[in-house]
């Protein structure tokens, strides 16, 4: 069995060091060159664009973190590299500029957000993977769009690649599945078709039954978001192997 244990051997900065009421948005160049400078590990988000490039962006619309409006998948690439975020002064970005910028530093916990399309987005979960194939710095993917792990598994084996999950309540985006679709991705039960190599839960949500026995039988990393108070550190890290975490400082607690 490989061993991914490297994929959890620094705490992960979530969305990169971020503070927005210094002007350090979320997913910006900054907040990943403030994360680089305490050596922790980075997550982000890809979002699709209208041409089908990767913008580092966790929403699927601008509303909230950027100064613009409505989807994110209505623009192109080079129409949303032009917008500024709600502060500070970074601009929307690339997948490919974050790889240059952090070139293989840290370790990069990749999120591809879903849109939950029948096709699982496959052309561009395809299209990242090819963006990963040529980086050569430690790099994961992960989502929560079993259908998308799978599309990854079948194209880049190689890549190493997680779930996402929690407890899945009947809520939000949660409510358009079956009560028996919750219960299959609360326990990670697709796991025969989409084999992660990693898991990352939800802290409050932890132990499960499912992550807790993939971690058992099969040796899988488990990290767990999003602390936002370190006092939950030490809860968090009885049944997870590292914290995704924002506003503290992860090495002094």
């Amino acid at each position: 069995m490989t061993d991914h244990s490297w994929i959890v051997a620094r705490p992960i900065a979530h969305r990169g060091f971020h503070t927005a009421s210094a002007g350090i948005m979320e997913n910006s160049p900054t907040a990943v060159a403030e994360a680089l400078a305490r050596n922790y590990a980075i997550e982000v988000d890809l979002q699709e664009t209208a041409d089908g490039k990767a913008i580092v962006f966790h929403d699927d619309d601008l509303d909230r973190l950027a100064e613009g409006t409505g989807p994110v998948i209505a623009r192109t690439a080079d129409q949303l590299v032009g917008i500024r975020m709600k502060s500070g002064t970074d601009r929307l970005w690339l997948f490919e500029e974050l790889l240059e910028q952090v070139a293989g530093r840290v370790t990069l916990v990749v999120e591809v957000k879903s849109l939950h399309q029948p096709d699982a987005q496959a052309a561009f979960v395809r299209r990242i993977c090819d963006i990963v194939r040529g980086y050569k710095g430690p790099l994961v993917l992960k989502s929560f769009d079993p259908d998308m792990l799978s599309v990854m598994r079948a194209y880049a084996p190689e890549i190493p690649r997680g779930i996402v999950a929690d407890r899945t309540p009947n809520e939000g985006e949660y409510r358009k599945l079956t009560r028996m679709d919750r219960f299959i991705m609360r326990h990670l039960l697709h796991f025969p078709r989409t084999r992660p190599h990693f898991i990352s839960y939800h802290y409050k949500d932890l132990p499960m039954a499912g992550p807790s026995l993939l971690r058992k039988v099969f040796g899988l990393p488990i990290m767990t978001w999003t602390l936002r108070n370190p006092a939950d550190k030490a809860r968090a890290l009885a049944h997870a192997d590292q914290i995704i975490f924002e506003g503290f400082e992860a090495d002094q607690v």
